[in-house]
């Protein structure tokens, strides 16, 4: 009977240890995020409300619409690769995320009013506007409906409409069960937990890409998929946006995609579990200046590609830039 009590003493005492341990890393993991969230973006007021955004770099301006689970800092964080390359990435938080408030009107075109009034806001006449995943609608509807701001468009992973559609399965699950997911979207501690005792399941689910793929791709690779797994947090500041683009997913529309007549580059992989490829190349087969790239691996965070999507990615913008200043000058007064 003693040894017995002895046992469980020990085992008691290990497990408190183990959850004292667990608790302080938590606690020192969400500080960092919370410090990192609240940190570089500014709240603008507007006519469409206040927005919050950041801005990086010099050169040439280039909205950056984040996806899902995002906001202004995943937006700098995807961008990184053009602020080293000479452009100014302005990188708004979308509804719902972060400072960023949820209207009651949160739909893709009432966001793409939102893009329009930050770049009036900050004077800038047109952009090349990329949208990221859950991003894209509002991207493209900025397109459509203030085309006169758009030099050139970029929908990455894009979540978007094709017949029978398989994009966005996961993003439409969120929203079977809204009582659970509220509960694990507002809880910082279940993310963190899953990411250090489910981190695979995590990649598979969350960020939507074959564990294959992962395990494959370099360690430079794998360290930015662990980063952007990582940066979701704090998600309990994402949660009303990350269920608002749940809800978005699951009634997605067909745009009028024959009336959009911004030069695009699309961007996917056949495998990424969100189901962006059907999307894509049907997005792609009804504009009249699309070119769809498909990667056959890489997931929804084109895992193994990531220098190949940015080399695309420049030469799209330096010939838009190439292409818009020859139509300047052919236009000029003579």
């Amino acid at each position: 009977m003693i040894s017995r009590r002895i046992a469980f003493a020990t085992v008691t005492i290990a497990l408190l240890g183990a959850l004292t341990v667990m608790a302080v890393q938590f606690h020192r993991d969400l500080r960092a995020a919370d410090i990192r969230a609240s940190s570089g973006s500014h709240l603008l007021p507007t006519p469409c409300g206040p927005i919050e955004y950041a801005v990086s770099g010099r050169g040439p301006p280039v909205l950056i619409v984040h996806g899902a689970g995002g906001g202004f800092d995943q937006g700098l964080q995807f961008a990184e690769p053009l602020v080293r390359g000479g452009f100014t990435v302005i990188a708004p938080s979308r509804f719902g995320y972060l400072r960023a408030p949820l209207p009651r009107d949160a739909s893709p075109e009432a966001q793409a009013d939102a893009h329009a009034c930050l770049l009036d806001a900050l004077g800038v006449q047109q952009v090349t506007a990329i949208g990221g995943s859950a991003g894209a609608p509002s991207v493209m509807q900025l397109c459509l409906r203030h085309s006169e701001k758009c030099s050139g468009m970029i929908l990455v992973v894009p979540l978007a409409f094709a017949p029978r559609e398989e994009a966005a399965v996961a993003l439409r699950a969120a929203s079977d069960n809204p009582s659970l997911n509220r509960t694990i979207l507002s809880s910082d501690w279940v993310l963190w937990v899953a990411t250090k005792l489910a981190r695979d399941a995590l990649i598979e689910t969350l960020l939507a890409t074959p564990i294959a793929d992962f395990e494959r791709a370099s360690q430079a690779e794998q360290r930015r998929v662990l980063a952007i797994l990582r940066n979701i947090q704090p998600i309990s500041r994402r949660a009303q946006g990350l269920l608002n683009d749940a809800a978005v997913a699951g009634a997605l529309p067909r745009y009028e995609l024959e009336r959009i007549t911004t030069p695009t580059l699309i961007v996917t992989a056949e495998d990424d579990l969100y189901g962006t490829y059907a999307g894509s190349r049907y997005t792609a087969q009804h504009m009249a200046q699309a070119r769809l790239i498909a990667y056959p691996t890489g997931g929804h965070l084109w895992v193994g590609h990531q220098e190949e999507v940015w080399a695309a990615v420049v030469e799209f913008l330096s010939a838009n830039k190439t292409a818009q200043a020859a139509t300047m000058r052919d236009t000029a007064p003579k």
